[in-house]
Formats: structure tokens, sequence, C-alpha cells
């Protein structure tokens, strides 16, 4: 099993802001792509999303590659090479979607799923042919931030994975290959590590969270661009690391459950933008704001670190 971009057609299900930037990531490499979205309205307004997205990429030339379909059965099954599953985040869906396209799929023919939580052993329980199925996860937004999870279940044909991790090289990304298929996978388990220690020290009255994000921000994260925990390590020594772990990983929280300032404000309905309130107060216009600063400084951040990602051809 080879791919290359010119030569597979991928088949992304769902076209929501997920869907549609994985859609854009796979077409900017040189796949030919296909959106099934059944929803009407959603898939009425994609031709004029991708429109913007591949000019904003610098790939307007690729964007006929990019094509839309209704359902399932609009698909040129023999053709499809690789499927990437960006539906909703439940599991009945998942395994519903996933149980049909073993029927629909050549056998050949890559599943993968997008799942942020769902292990795709989970997903897959029950398939028969779960040796080419795949998690292959993205972070929002897709197009833009370069790296994309490649997770193993203990049934997945290594092979599928390494195909899948060429591909998704070609295609300009940076993929991470997670032998182990486990709730979080490698990047959310990171992050959560991170936001369990930084809601438990809001919890204590150690720091406010408008702190907590400028630590982050302007302090240790900021060189996180530069270089990862273990090549950090290596700049400072790794004896000014062990030191300081000894000290300060007795006092770390560990918690197996979520900090009360997130759980009190999850009760409340405050869930962030999406309802007006979470840990800040948002308005539409400071939410357009917001939004176009993120996604001004992930642009910003490309540029800085574009010599370290791979060509696209």
């Amino acid at each position: 099993m080879l791919f290359t971009p010119a030569e597979t057609k991928v088949v992304i299900i769902g076209g929501g802001t997920m869907g549609a930037d994985v859609a854009a990531v796979c077409a900017r490499g040189g796949c030919a792509v296909q959106v099934v979205e059944p929803t009407t309205e959603r898939r009425a307004l994609l031709p004029d999303y991708f429109a913007n997205t591949m000019i904003d990429l610098g790939y307007e030339h690729r964007l006929h590659l990019l094509t839309t379909a209704g359902s399932l059965e609009e698909v040129d099954w023999p053709e499809v090479d690789l499927v990437i599953e960006c539906v909703p985040e439940r599991l009945d869906i998942k395994q519903e979607l996933f149980a049909k396209l073993e029927q629909y799929a050549k056998p050949e023919a890559v599943l993968a799923s997008n799942s942020t939580s769902f292990p795709i052993s989970d997903i897959a329980s029950g398939l028969k042919t779960s040796a080419r199925m795949i998690g292959l996860h993205f972070f929002m937004p897709a197009h833009l931030v370069p790296c994309v999870e490649v997770v193993y279940s203990e049934k997945t044909s290594p092979m599928v994975g390494e195909s899948l991790s060429r591909l998704m090289t070609a295609c300009g990304m940076v993929p991470v290959t997670v032998k182990k298929d486990l709730p979080g996978f490698l990047a959310n388990r990171l992050q959560h590590a991170l936001s369990r220690e930084a809601f438990a020290m809001v919890d204590a009255g150690i720091a406010s969270l408008e702190d907590i994000d400028k630590a982050v921000r302007f302090g240790f994260g900021f060189r996180y661009i530069a270089a990862g925990p273990a090549m950090q390590r290596d700049h400072a020594g790794l004896d000014v690391h062990g030191a300081g772990g000894a000290t300060i990983y007795p006092t770390l929280n560990n918690s197996p459950e979520i900090a009360k300032c997130l759980s009190d404000r999850i009760a409340s309905g405050k869930l962030g933008m999406k309802t007006g309130e979470g840990f800040y107060s948002w308005t539409a216009e400071t939410m357009k704001a917001e939004r176009e600063r993120y996604q001004d400084a992930l642009r910003a951040g490309l540029k800085i670190i574009q010599k370290d990602l791979p060509e696209i051809k």
C-alpha cells in the first residue's frame, strides 16, 4: 500500500468546520477530495468556504480537487482509497458509520476516524476489517495546525499507519505516531495534564485564569514553538530538570476529578463562546475579534516554523 496524493481519492464524511478543513489539507497536497455532507444548508456553503480557504493557503490552483456529495450513496466507492470520518463526537454514530463503510469501501481502502476521544478500537469493535481502521486526529483549525496524530489500535496494520503518515507528510502535515490506542491519544493527554494543574491552582487561589493564560503564552509556552519538552530539557540540562521535578512532582495535582472552576461553569451552562460566557465573557463583537486574533497568531506562527514543515509538491 503506497499513497501518493496525485493518485489518491479521499472521501471526508462530515462537512462541518473540521471536515471542511481536513478536506482542504488533503486537496492542498494534491488529493482528489469529496466531502459528504447530508445537510443541504451546510453543503451549499462549502464551495465558498473551500474557495476562501484554498486562497488563504495559497493553493487556489487545486480548488478543483474539492467536490461535495449529499449522501454515501452518491460516492463512487470503487475509486476511493481513503475515508476520513469527521461526524459528531458520539460513539454510536461513529460505530454505525464504520459498519456501513466496511460494506461500501473496497477492501484495500483505509478507514480513518478523526475522533478526539473515542479509541479506534471502540469505533471498529466487532468489524471484520479492523486491520485497515485507524485514528487520524487533526487539531482545529486543521488547515493551520500542522500536527496530526496517527493512532494505532491493536489490530491496525502497520502498513496502513506508515502509508497514512507518508500521505499526510506529502500534504504538508507533521504526523506523530501513537502506538497504543488510549483515551486522549498523545497531544490531548499532554494538554489535559497542563489544564488539570492550571485549574487546580485557580481552585486553590494561587493564580487567576488571566495570569495562568499569560504564564503559558508569554512564558514557557512561547518556547514551544522552537522546541518540545524533550528538546527544551537538552537545552537547559537534564540535571536541572531532574532537580526541579524531584521538588515539584510531589505537590502536583493528581485528582481524577475535573476542577471546581471548570465543573461549576459547565453545570451553569457557561460553556465558552458558544454560550456567550465560559472562563471569559463574550459578545458577538469580542468573539469576532478574538477569532481573528487567534487565527492571525497561528498564521504568524506557521511562518516562523515554515522551514521545519514538510514541503508540498
